[in-house]
């Protein structure tokens, strides 16, 4: 199975959430589940891009799993707005808080918050999940975090709708209670501080769910909810006629054309990247595929070649790219000795050396100063090592490039096409670096170093250790070892490890990129930059 077949196939088995019984259940109780919420709430023929598909893959297992992290997340348009929207799943572990629950739908905020998008939460939760109580509840990125988040996306005059169309209780019902406005579905919207059996237990009140917190009690007693509906799709039209009437803000300015797809074959990125991970190609050829006409600025193109940096335009977008170019190139200058018997450094695609460095950091900071998006394109096996690369001031010139990515005050997006190692991952706006998306093709691996790399120096540490004690291996046992943590390392090399654990937002086919990149930059558009670009102290 190749890989492109293998992502659409693991998208729809996770897209079944707690599977097709749980599915069931919902409709019997009137209720739609969180993805049909979603598809009746956006807009018709608009992309809605999903954020979090694969949170929580292959982790829970002792507590039955929790796909897609038990919430839905995505960029999307109602009513003609770009919104991020949140949707508790019911059919997995009704709605409840995993650790990786409260880690997707803090992203879902931060990204509100970076492009001052309106923010709908459809709330369908029973609440944090209690065996894990301790890894979701006290610490500063747990379950708290999300209403300090509701206060400030509220000082920050950016909307927030709540929906209540299940369960919402506990802590969650301060969500709602935070939101600028708030709805509610008769006869399956609750919401509460404690329910009945915990009220009967605290302090002996005998209360049924609806008295205690439902649609009449918050609306026309309490006053918590604003407005009440008979069901899901009359709720989900109330939303719609909000954004319908809601005001417009001041856009960033990026600037944008009429789009224009790629003069070569977007398909043909599939036939272009090598199985093969260590194996060479050409970055300007995958360029060729995802640009508007195929049409390539490049920045400086006989200087520092091992990085690819130049303008180009994504769906009409203007975007500076810096690309890591994968194939072997010939530099002179000062990477090299210039003698007439060697006037070339032959330079292994994939590493960053000094001249790149140096390149990339200049180009980010004119991309500022041009107020230009940047899109990362990684294939990276990180930094030139060695004594002439630490002699030539490699690290200088690395920690110039990472100040000014990590300073930049324009939008970022990072799209790990294949290997994404060690520092190499950071200078190349890794997650630590705030990108607005993460996106990864199913080539993508991530990791302090390549597999074979990490096996075999873990493997001559643990031959030196047994050597030490007096018990050298055999070079079967030798061999042994090595497939063992190969195979371990590779494991966690996979893009779906990743996404599992939100390192990278999205797994998407590569024929994707360009809507998802476009959508990515139009969310961004929503936030004008008001922040000077300063670099503080840099190398020289």
């Amino acid at each position: 199975m190749d890989s492109i077949t293998q992502l659409h196939d693991r998208e729809a088995q996770t897209r079944l959430g707690g599977g097709q019984k749980k599915i069931d259940d919902q409709h019997k109780r009137g209720k739609l589940t969180a993805r049909e919420r979603i598809d009746y709430l956006t807009d018709d023929s608009t992309p809605f891009v999903e954020i979090g598909l694969f949170a929580g893959e292959d982790m829970y297992a002792e507590h039955g799993g929790c796909p897609s992290g038990g919430v839905i997340v995505g960029i999307g348009y109602i009513a003609g707005r770009q919104c991020v929207i949140v949707a508790n799943d019911a059919t997995v572990k009704a709605g409840a808080w995993f650790p990786i629950t409260a880690k997707k739908n803090l992203r879902a905020q931060e990204i509100a918050m970076e492009n001052r998008l309106p923010i709908v939460y459809l709330v369908d939760s029973a609440g944090v999940f209690l065996p894990l109580q301790n890894e979701v509840f006290a610490d500063k990125d747990h379950f708290g975090r999300m209403f300090r988040n509701n206060a400030h996306l509220s000082a920050m005059g950016v909307l927030q709708v709540a929906a209540v169309m299940g369960s919402c209780v506990a802590g969650g019902a301060y969500l709602p209670a935070m939101s600028d406005e708030t709805l509610i579905v008769e006869g399956t919207g609750s919401i509460f501080l404690a329910g009945p059996y915990l009220v009967r237990a605290s302090i002996g009140e005998d209360v049924d769910a609806e008295t205690l917190g439902g649609a009449v009690t918050h609306t026309d007693i309490s006053g918590v909810i604003d407005h009440r509906y008979p069901d899901d799709e009359s709720c989900l039209d109330a939303i719609k006629r909000i954004f319908e009437k809601t005001g417009h803000a001041d856009k960033a300015g990026f600037d944008r054309v009429q789009p224009a797809p790629p003069a070569k074959n977007p398909a043909e990125i599939l036939t272009l990247l090598p199985a093969d991970r260590t194996k060479p190609y050409d970055m300007r050829d995958i360029l060729d595929r995802l640009l508007d006409e195929s049409a390539f600025d490049e920045y400086k193109p006989g200087y520092g070649q091992s990085l690819l940096c130049g303008y180009g335009r994504i769906d009409g977008w203007a975007v500076g790219i810096v690309a890591n170019q994968r194939k072997v190139v010939k530099a002179k200058g000062r990477t090299g000795p210039g003698t007439p018997d060697r006037p070339y450094e032959m330079q292994m695609g994939g590493v960053i050396y000094a001249d790149a460095a140096d390149k990339a950091a200049r180009f980010i900071m004119v991309c500022n100063q041009k107020r230009i998006p940047l899109v990362f394109l990684q294939d990276v096996s990180g930094f030139m090592v060695g004594s002439r690369a630490e002699q030539g001031g490699i690290i200088k010139d690395g920690a110039k490039m990472v100040s000014a990515m990590a300073n930049s005050v324009v939008p970022k997006f990072t799209v790990v096409v294949g290997n994404s190692y060690g520092a190499g991952n950071y200078a190349m706006c890794g997650k630590a670096y705030d990108p607005r998306l993460m996106l990864a093709w199913p080539t993508a691996q991530m990791a302090v170093m390549s597999g074979a790399s990490a096996a075999k120096t873990l493997l001559q540490i643990q031959v030196a250790s047994q050597k030490a004690k007096g018990q050298p291996m055999t070079p079967d046992e030798e061999q042994a070892q090595l497939q063992k943590i190969t195979d371990q390392y590779n494991a966690q090399l996979s893009p779906y490890y990743a996404a599992a654990r939100l390192w990278v937002d999205a797994v998407i086919d590569p024929l994707d990129t360009r809507t998802i990149l476009s959508e990515g930059i139009a969310a961004a558009n929503n936030a004008p930059i008001t922040k000077p670009f300063s670099v503080g102290v840099i190398q020289t």
